[in-house]
């Protein structure tokens, strides 16, 4: 194929669930796809999901109740209308994944449900505690049997705008440089886990899609809001290893170091709080007591159901010399979850015509100020088809600024050592913030850099989002969802709304306000 005048309707660049999902529905529709992604296939966020699937398919359920639970946990940021369709085609979902082969657990015929935090019914779907790499098995056998294109270890470094339209992609794959054209573009890149020292996001992370589509011009939303999850390993030279909120959900206790279950001084769920304050409580224990970690305490469940309900969890429990029937786990909080990115709606059209985002490198309202536990993979599968079948032309309308002010140019420190950038970064831009870190964050990314291979455009990309996510929480003087700052403890009327920041056609930054017209807590739709 002459990649130069690759005649495609459709590139997808990533391959989570969001991207294998789109690259499946344009190809059964006739569109001629092809699909980038900058490690082996399959390789992403999504793999690495334990908890599973939010869906009302449970009889005590119904998609109105999974919508309140997630407006309930958003404050005051979703947008309604988005997570009504998320809601209303969850169920849709599930039964889609289960006809291309992904087997859920079940009991006599029926799907088996989990609990976890902010939920008001048990609503999971789940496969063990590996249901984002059951997921991904079961859509890369459908990507491999369809034909779809898929090029693996290819890094995308730009996007082709011409006249105000993104028309290509330009990508570096076996050290040659590719320039590939299409229709439509679609961005299913993951989200910037990276950007922190501590996270339970794989290497892969560091926020390409984001930087990719903010040169090119588009609108990013809501870069303040990044979800810590409250619950990974803490053990020194150890990865932060994910222990699924599900396992809370099981009856799972918090406990400090003098043995006390703490989590009902913090909030009235308890245990089963939302992430952002169990997050804070786990913070705000370790501070008051000195200790570097809390506790897990899953020694209820006995080593029988553990196996059964959390055979990787406790696979890996035991490679760090634990054992999570005995013993409780030494936990601290980890940089999880992007709700910010590339500002879309739910079809996955920016305000760029011709580019489209899906996952988590999108900001489509529907997790507003903090995600709902297990509404991620579910976002990637719904937006990810319908983006599939959205129009290149169609877009979010652009945001007037108000409030806009400069940011400073692009750059990163010299040299740049990724994992002295994560420290700054979880010290300055973590769970709890302040202006003087903030303003450290924002103004010491000063040297501009011309990347040259991946891991170069990778360090560019990080150190961009650093700046963007520093000057949005900056911007933002309160607290609300996953932002927490420690000058403006509390949350204000007046920064109910969105911040929006662009890059205009000059290389000017901005970052400015865009107010949500109607309360998000409204009427559950019928």
């Amino acid at each position: 194929m002459d990649t130069s005048t690759a005649d495609l309707d459709l590139i997808v660049v990533g391959s989570g669930i969001a991207g294998l999902t789109a690259a499946i529905t344009a190809s059964e529709r006739g569109h001629r796809v092809m699909l980038l992604t900058k490690g082996r296939l399959g390789e992403s966020n999504s793999r690495y999901a334990q908890g599973g699937l939010a869906a009302a398919v449970g009889p005590e359920d119904s998609p109105e109740l999974h919508w309140e639970d997630t407006i309930n946990c958003g404050a005051g940021l979703n947008d309604t209308d988005a997570v009504h369709a998320l809601t209303a085609e969850a169920q849709a979902g599930v039964e889609r994944l289960s006809s291309l082969g992904v087997s859920f657990d079940d009991s006599s015929g029926k799907l088996d449900l989990g609990r976890e935090a902010a939920h008001s019914v048990a609503r999971i779907v789940h496969a063990g505690d590996a249901t984002g790499a059951s997921i991904q098995r079961g859509l890369i056998d459908a990507v491999t049997a369809r034909e779809v294109a898929v090029l693996e270890y290819a890094f995308v470094t730009e996007l082709i705008v011409q006249d105000g339209r993104v028309v290509g992609a330009v990508a570096i794959h076996n050290g040659e440089t590719m320039t590939l054209r299409a229709d439509r573009v679609l961005l299913a890149t993951g989200g910037a886990g990276r950007l922190y020292d501590r996270t339970t996001n794989p290497a892969i992370a560091t926020g390409d899609g984001v930087a990719l589509a903010f040169r090119a011009g588009a609108q990013l939303m809501d870069l303040e809001f990044f979800q810590f999850h409250p619950t990974a390993i803490a053990i020194p030279r150890t990865p932060a290893f994910l222990i699924s909120e599900a396992a809370r959900g099981e009856g799972g206790v918090l406990r400090n170091d003098a043995g006390d279950a703490f989590m009902r001084r913090y909030h009235h769920d308890g245990d089963l709080a939302p992430r952002d304050i169990v997050s804070r409580a786990i913070w705000s224990e370790m501070g008051r007591t000195g200790a570097d970690r809390v506790f897990l305490d899953l020694t209820h469940l006995g080593g029988k159901r553990l196996a059964e309900r959390f055979p990787t969890i406790v696979k890996a429990c035991h490679e760090f010399g634990i054992d999570p029937a005995l013993q409780a786990l030494p936990v601290a909080p980890a940089a999880h979850y992007f709700m910010g990115g590339i500002r879309a709606d739910i079809d996955g059209r920016t305000s760029v015509p011709g580019l489209l985002a899906a996952g988590e490198v999108a900001c489509t309202g529907v997790h507003g100020a903090n995600r709902l536990a297990s509404n991620s993979l579910l976002e990637g599968l719904v937006v990810g088809g319908r983006s599939a079948m959205a129009s290149a032309d169609e877009t979010v309308a652009p945001v007037v600024l108000s409030r806009a002010v400069d940011v400073p140019a692009d750059g990163v420190p010299a040299p740049l050592i990724r994992s002295q950038l994560g420290q700054r970064n979880w010290r300055d831009i973590g769970i709890v913030r302040s202006a003087q870190g903030l303003e450290r964050a924002a103004h010491t990314l000063t040297k501009t850099i011309v990347p040259f291979n991946q891991v170069e455009w990778e360090d560019a990309n990080l150190g961009l989002l650093s700046r963007l996510v520093a000057n949005a929480a900056l911007t933002r003087t309160e607290s609300r969802g996953a932002h927490f700052r420690s000058d403006f403890p509390d949350s204000r009327e007046t920064w109910c709304g969105h911040i929006v920041v662009q890059r205009d056609s000059s290389g000017t930054d901005s970052c400015g306000f865009m107010p949500i017209e109607a309360p998000a807590l409204e009427r559950i739709p019928a």
